[in-house]
């Protein structure tokens, strides 16, 4: 993957880069800073863009505003943004668009899930931390009222972007029964009988609107 790092400590900034390079990716640009990161991303066009949400100039949001008008101005490019903190607000502005992650800074530790992720984003799916996921859930409201406990945990997978084998491996069952759940989320749900990665969307909005988030 060729990635490009938007992060204002150096110390973490150059480690991402070590840890990609390491694993044989291509590190096309490395900024401090949400100045210049728009005409960056345009320039280099990366498999991937990962980005701090609180950086200069104004350490706030300046870097979730950034990915939002590089989507404005590249609406397919891959973005995986990264916070110090839990902040769901900046995922569920984004999440429904693909091809995004959002992820505390911790989970870099885990360097197999990390690139797990960033892969995933960058072959547009999605990425959610599982902290993010549970924060978004734990008001849980009417519309996932239906949904029995092993269905709300099956599209908390879903949520984080896992495939339906990887949801398998991780609850230990066969991917014909984590099908079965989905069929029955989508029924519950009442989604369409579209595409289903198009009802997965859905659902997972679902899932993010229970929370009042979105």
């Amino acid at each position: 993957m060729r990635v490009l790092i938007a992060e204002d400590s150096a110390l973490f900034r150059e480690g991402l880069a070590g840890l990609l390079t390491a694993a044989g990716h291509e590190v096309v640009a490395s900024l401090a800073g949400a100045d210049g990161l728009v005409d960056a991303v345009i320039e280099h066009e990366p498999s991937v863009a990962v980005i701090d949400v609180r950086m200069p100039p104004t350490m706030t949001d300046d870097g979730a505003e950034a990915a939002r008008e590089i989507r404005r101005r590249r609406p397919e490019q891959p973005i995986v943004l990264l916070s110090q903190h839990l902040e769901t607000r900046h995922s569920v502005q984004l999440v429904s668009t693909g091809a995004f992650g959002y992820l505390l800074k911790d989970r870099v530790l885990r360097v197999e899930d990390f690139l797990d992720a960033l892969e995933r984003v960058a072959s547009g799916g999605s990425a959610l931390d599982p902290a993010v996921v549970s924060a978004l859930l734990a008001p849980r409201r009417s519309e996932l009222e239906p949904l029995s406990p092993r269905e709300l945990e099956v599209l908390g997978l879903v949520a984080e972007g896992h495939s339906n084998a990887a949801i398998a491996g991780k609850l230990f069952v066969t991917d014909r029964t984590v099908e079965s759940h989905l069929r029955s989320i989508f029924q519950k749900l009442a989604l369409d009988e579209s595409a289903a990665t198009h009802r997965r969307v859905h659902a997972v909005l679902t899932y993010l609107r229970a929370s009042g988030n979105a």
